[in-house]
């Protein structure tokens, strides 16, 4: 029998409802396939955002190095303190890799950070009830050195982790700090809360952008876990490191000068020091510091002055100014040294200014013998030769009243006052128009460069190290010709007489082996009520100067504001204790043959590259030289100097050859010497100290084993040559006899320079 067919609506209703569904479900997975989205969302950026994990690759901020390549700031390698605090990162209890008990951990980290322990306890607990997979400590937890890593991970406590980090590192301590600045970690609110090293002063913060580079990054895929995935693909943008900042400081001259200053700031703790060094043919700044100073390492010192005050700070020159007033006479054809003038006051209109010693002069006197004794009354004469109106276009010509346009920011133009008759007279001597230390070096540099006034800069050049990119570049470059070349080298004259002349205010100023040109000064100090102030001690004691004075390689600006002097002390002292001691090592350091062997033989070496090494032996030894042979090789390759360069008899020559190294004597050696043997030999030399090679630590005649240093200490000149030194200490505590006369102005030359009485002279309108 034929069943009778039934119709099921329920069946039948379901069979459209799961029809429907897989119908619904079949079209969103295509869907989905063509698309690759769910709600307008990609898939694939959804996964990768799960999975794919993204570490950032610190770029390395750029060095600051001196004019050598020698390091003045770079980043070093600290770790950072981590706290995990996600107990699924546990896979096995009996050995944790969780925080497991915030209270011990707190009171542990409490003795290494030097942290409150309830500060550390606040976080760690903090980060447990929030539910945080890690905490961190904020600055006690960074800068952790390598040391102190070690010792708390012995500890073993559960939980630590140390993350390579970079610190900024300024291994010379103290060293032009308000020049080079300092640089710090705080947490950048533009990048996501990363931390980075941010420059907060100086060359850091002015150079901070090419300094800190780009950041990288390296992403790969990972499971849940975190764990990386087998046959995942690492896609790496690298970092590029910052730019390098290369200065035209020089470390070792530096040093020279910062020793000083902190060996006169002990001794006479002065309320201020300025400090600047120049190499007049170029305008390269060598050296430049103040006090009172900081280090940066730890910002011990630092106050709330952030001034570089050889840029930033105006003051009123004193003394040195007449330097240029002398070269504008002279350039004009006013200028006769052996005319007559009396001494003791001078009256201009209703105005009447006197010599420093107090208004009684030395009667009838050479203009030369003004000059020597620093008499403010013959620039009241010597302006009526020239002018006031043509003295002032030399004080134009000169560039003060003008920006430098050094290559730092900030800097201060000074203040001319030329308004009435007696501001330029006052100026003529020093008082009353105000000036910055860097226009007084440039302005000197006509003195010493034959005429040609050099602008100073102390950016060499800016490098990336990775990409090879410069993106500054400096060169020398002229700031103007405002007198002749005859005119210099008779200025120059003038000045060192002031050191050498029996009348002379700088006596104390001579070095043992140079001859110096230089001009002290003494100006007056304003007070917080705007008048000068008074006493013996409130002054700022100043000298420029600049040797050899035949033909100069360095200048020097000092001041010296304020010193506690002894009763037997005048103010010049302290400055010649620094400008003694930094100029003479200098000069040594530098090379630069003493005045008593200006007749010594003089050679210029040629080409001895690719000569057999025995000619050019020969040829050297003949002429005087001593060849310094860096392998055992028959042929030379390269030589220092080079060829065209002119040596004294006696002096090395490295002659560059391949084979086996043996040690040569370096007893004697200047630091330059010693890195061109290094560089010609590829020895590795470390280099300890600064002056001339003392010891090392190979004899000659060895060679060093396979990667062996070979370590050279160098002692400063003044241990180096005990004779000399002692020698330039006694010049300076023991100055010549002098006459009644003099006893009463010489080293206290213009102890009350500018000193007028208060119905003669008119208060300076702007003193800056």
């Amino acid at each position: 029998m034929k069943k009778k067919f039934r119709f099921q609506g329920g069946a039948f209703l379901l069979f459209l409802l799961f029809a429907g569904l897989f119908f619904l479900l079949m079209t969103r997975i295509i869907t989905i396939q063509a698309t690759g989205k769910v709600e307008g969302q990609e898939l694939a950026a959804r996964a990768a955002a799960k999975y794919s994990q993204e570490e950032v690759l610190t770029a390395e901020r750029g060095k600051i190095i001196d004019r050598n390549g020698e390091v003045i700031a770079e980043d070093t390698l600290t770790y950072k303190l981590v706290a995990v605090l996600d107990e699924s990162v546990t896979t096995n209890p009996e050995q944790p890799n969780h925080i497991v008990d915030p209270e011990e951990t707190a009171t542990y980290l409490a003795e290494q950070l030097g942290t409150p322990k309830e500060e550390l306890l606040n976080i760690l607990v903090n980060g447990i009830e929030n539910e945080r997979y890690q905490v961190e400590f904020g600055a006690s937890g960074r800068e952790i050195n390598h040391t102190q890593m070690l010792e708390m991970e012995e500890q073993d406590l559960p939980g630590l982790l140390f993350i390579k980090d970079l610190k900024r590192l300024y291994p010379n301590g103290t060293f032009a700090s308000h020049l080079i600045g300092f640089a710090m970690k705080e947490e950048d609110e533009g990048e996501d809360g990363l931390v980075r090293t941010t420059g907060k002063m100086g060359l850091e913060a002015i150079h901070d952008q090419v300094l800190t580079g780009q950041n990288g990054k390296m992403e790969f895929d990972t499971d849940k876990w975190g764990y990386l995935l087998p046959n995942s693909e690492e896609v790496i943008t690298p970092a590029i490191d910052g730019s390098n900042l290369q200065l035209t400081l020089d470390r070792t001259i530096q040093n020279f000068l910062e020793d000083a200053m902190s060996s006169v700031q002990e001794e006479y703790n002065p309320t201020r020091m300025i400090a600047v060094i120049a190499d007049p043919d170029t305008g390269e700044i060598l050296g430049m510091s103040q006090r009172p100073t900081f280090n940066p390492n730890t910002r011990e010192g630092l106050s709330d002055n952030w001034l570089n005050e050889s840029i930033e700070l105006t003051i009123e020159p004193g003394s040195p100014m007449k330097i240029f007033t002398v070269a504008a006479a002279i350039e004009e054809g006013k200028w006769d040294p052996n005319a007559y003038y009396d001494s003791g006051t001078y009256t201009l209109l209703d105005r009447t200014i006197g010599d420093h010693n107090s208004g009684r002069g030395w009667g009838s006197i050479t203009f030369l013998e003004g000059f020597q004794r620093s008499s403010n009354v013959s620039m009241g004469y010597l302006l009526e030769r020239m002018g006031p109106d043509m003295f002032m276009n030399y004080v134009d010509a000169f560039g003060f009243g003008e920006k430098t346009d050094i290559d730092l920011p900030n800097e201060a133009a000074g203040k001319i006052l030329d308004q009435y008759p007696i501001n330029k007279l006052t100026t003529a001597y020093g008082q009353g128009s105000t000036v910055t230390p860097i226009q007084m070096i440039q302005a000197a540099t006509a003195i010493a460069g034959d005429g040609t006034m050099m602008k100073p800069y102390i950016i060499d050049q800016i490098k990336n190290p990775d990409t090879g990119d410069v993106t500054v570049k400096s060169e020398p470059a002229e700031a103007g010709k405002p007198i002749s070349q005859e005119t210099a080298n008779e200025v120059r004259e003038l000045m060192a007489s002031t050191v050498t002349a029996e009348a002379g205010s700088a006596k104390g100023f001579g070095l043992q082996d140079y001859t110096v040109a230089g001009k002290t000064g003494t100006a007056q100090v304003p007070g917080q009520d705007g008048q000068y102030m008074t006493g013996s001690n409130n002054y700022l004691f100043s000298f420029i100067g600049m040797a050899p004075a035949e033909d100069p390689e360095l200048l020097i600006y000092i001041g010296v504001q304020q010193p506690q002097l002894p009763a037997d002390e005048y103010g010049s002292v302290p400055v010649s204790k620094i400008f003694t001691s930094v100029m003479e090592n200098s000069l040594k350091y530098l090379n630069i043959a003493p005045e008593n062997s200006i007749e010594a033989k003089t050679v210029q070496i040629e080409d001895y590259s690719e000569m057999p090494l025995e000619q050019a032996i020969a040829e050297l030894e003949a002429i005087g030289l001593n060849p310094v042979v860096t392998g055992e090789n028959t042929q030379v390759s390269d030589q220092y100097p080079q060829s065209g360069e002119t040596l004294v008899a006696g002096e090395n020559i490295i002659l560059r050859t391949s084979g086996k190294t043996v040690i040569p004597d370096f007893t004697g050696w200047s630091k330059r010497e010693l890195l061109a043997y290094q560089t010609l030999s590829g020895l590795p030399l470390e280099i300890a100290g600064q002056g001339f090679t003392m010891t090392q630590s190979v004899p000659e005649g060895a060679t060093p084993a396979a990667g062996e240093s070979v370590i050279i200490e160098l002692q400063p000149p003044e241990i180096f040559y005990p004779q000399q030194a002692q020698n330039i200490e006694e010049a300076i505590d023991n100055p010549l006899e002098e006459t009644q006369e003099t006893q009463e102005t010489q080293e206290t030359q213009e102890t009350q320079e500018t000193q007028e009485t208060q119905e003669t002279q008119e208060q300076p309108e702007d003193n800056e």
